[in-house]
């Protein structure tokens, strides 16, 4: 399967664990292209330090919802703890959200495929398409025309 998967983190040492973390993803399966770092401003949620991101393709025999959770448990190597609750949008060590799985519509509990909001994020769009001209998010169109139609936008 390939997956799209977006990093993002804004607090410790970002560049460090978004690298490790990709060394991770290498773990169980192949890290095919990586986009540079983008130093971004949050949007939304309470004030706080600025998001390092990156995209990253993924080829691995993992199922989508088997990834997640594989991504959720490097998260909390890198001292994210999903079990306190915390602000929507909050300062993060790091943060993996499944984009696109092999281009298909998937809905479950735990997991939406494509990522809801991947269409209104510039953060995740842009990197996205530094490493795949051709990138295409399912039931939105083209990562180049949806990055056109947010040109302006406050959304990086």
């Amino acid at each position: 399967m390939r997956a799209v998967l977006a990093l993002g983190s804004n607090f410790g040492e970002r560049e460090s664990i978004l690298s490790s973390a990709a060394e991770a993803l290498n773990e169980i399966g192949e890290v095919v292209a990586l986009s540079n770092f983008l130093d971004n401003r949050p949007v939304g949620g309470p004030p706080q330090p600025n998001f390092l991101n990156a995209v990253l393709i993924l080829e691995t025999q993992l199922e989508p919802e088997e990834l997640l959770r594989v991504c959720q448990a490097i998260e909390g190597v890198f001292g994210r703890n999903r079990d306190v609750q915390s602000e929507r949008w909050g300062p993060r060590t790091l943060d993996i959200d499944l984009i696109s799985c092999d281009g298909v519509s998937y809905k479950s509990e735990s997991l939406t495929l494509p990522h809801p909001r991947a269409a209104e994020r510039t953060f995740v769009l842009a990197p996205w398409l530094e490493i795949d001209g051709a990138a295409y998010l399912p039931g939105a169109g083209p990562v180049v025309e949806l990055l056109a139609k947010l040109a302006g936008r406050d959304t990086l």
